[in-house]
């Protein structure tokens, strides 16, 4: 979602990139109100667009470059997993922001839990990546806060982000914008949060402390 960044682990400088597999691995999930989501305003050139049939190819494209898959037979895989079959329901509720050049270059969908169904109440903000071109180009915030809005319009009252610790700089945006632990998760992965706290410094995590260098690497 953003452009690697340094951070300090220990005494030595270490650059983490924004998917690093040297952090050992914790599912992680936040939560948060959708009652007052302030849209941030996308930079000059670039706009919003809808999913329309066909944009499997852009999706996989566009995470597979923000490193969320190795292979595009993972992002095969993961497409059919999450939206297979659920295509008609994707141009209300996946997005994709447009470059100058007229080219999808991040996408973020306004989902739900696929394991248990839609109830309704809880929407789930789904693979949130931007192309590693158009990295560091302020794309992040208002996809984010878009898509959370338009969470809200389809009723919506609440919104959990999953991710991981091996993405900590998205991890970093969403406490940014309000989000928090799910008290359960906190329990079952709270080394994950020690290690977010930790490469982070987010005072958001404050009640974790900081992961030490065997929790951090899980060694």
């Amino acid at each position: 979602m953003k452009k690697d960044e340094e951070t300090n682990v220990g005494s030595t400088q270490l650059t983490f990139r924004n998917r690093d597999t040297r952090i050992a691995f914790y599912e992680l999930l936040l939560e948060n109100s959708l009652d007052e989501v302030k849209e941030v305003p996308l930079p000059e050139g670039f706009h919003y667009v809808n999913y329309s049939p066909g944009d499997e190819k852009q999706w996989i494209s566009i995470e597979q470059s923000a490193e969320e898959f190795a292979s595009r037979e993972e992002g095969e895989r993961a497409w059919a997993k999450y939206f297979e079959g659920r295509e008609n329901e994707l141009e209300n509720r996946m997005f994709f922001i447009v470059n100058e050049a007229g080219e999808k270059a991040a996408t973020a969908s306004a989902y739900y839990n696929i394991y248990r169904g839609d109830d309704g109440v809880t929407g789930w903000l789904h693979w949130v990546a931007v192309r590693k071109e158009d990295q560091g180009k302020g794309l992040s915030r208002p996809l984010i806060t878009h898509v959370l809005r338009h969470m809200k319009t389809l009723g919506y009252q609440r919104a959990i982000i999953p991710t991981q610790t091996t993405t900590w700089l998205a991890c970093r945006l969403y406490l940014d914008l309000g989000f928090r632990p799910i008290p359960e998760n906190a329990k079952s992965s709270r080394t994950g949060w020690r290690i977010i706290r930790r490469l982070t410094g987010h005072p958001a995590l404050s009640e974790f402390g900081e992961a030490d260098d065997r929790e951090l690497f899980g060694r």
